[in-house]
């Protein structure tokens, strides 16, 4: 979180509905993931954009539960997962290329999902 002064605050943000709290992954002596901390509040969409191999799917993975974190925690409406395994997180996946359904529009691709959940688009 940014203060006013345009400094970063340690503390953590307990309205988000996705949080990182310095999470960290690593493979043997590599680091994917390096304490990174973030906060996603309902309704935002967020977008994850870096160079091959600076861990954006690592974060995806993580935050699915297909892998586990070596350190830090993540918490989905305010409730650590950081152990819970994928199939007990009642969340949807969108795969990294948008394109699931290659003869609808980004928008459509998008809406599709949230229209199967019963959540209507404009929310």
């Amino acid at each position: 979180m940014q203060k006013s002064d345009g400094q970063l605050s340690a503390r953590f943000d307990a309205s988000a509905q996705i949080e990182f709290r310095s999470v960290t992954k690593t493979y043997g002596s590599v680091a994917a993931i390096k304490d990174l901390s973030l906060s996603v509040h309902r309704g935002e969409f967020l977008t994850i954009l870096g160079p091959s191999g600076s861990g954006k799917t690592t974060v995806l993975m993580l935050l699915a539960g297909f892998i586990a974190p070596t350190k830090g925690d993540i918490l989905i409406s305010g409730r650590s997962v950081a152990t819970v395994p994928s199939y007990r997180r009642d969340q949807g996946i969108v795969f990294q290329n948008y394109a699931l359904f290659p003869h609808l529009t980004v928008r459509q691709n998008l809406e599709f999902p949230l229209e199967m959940r019963g959540i209507n688009a404009k929310d």
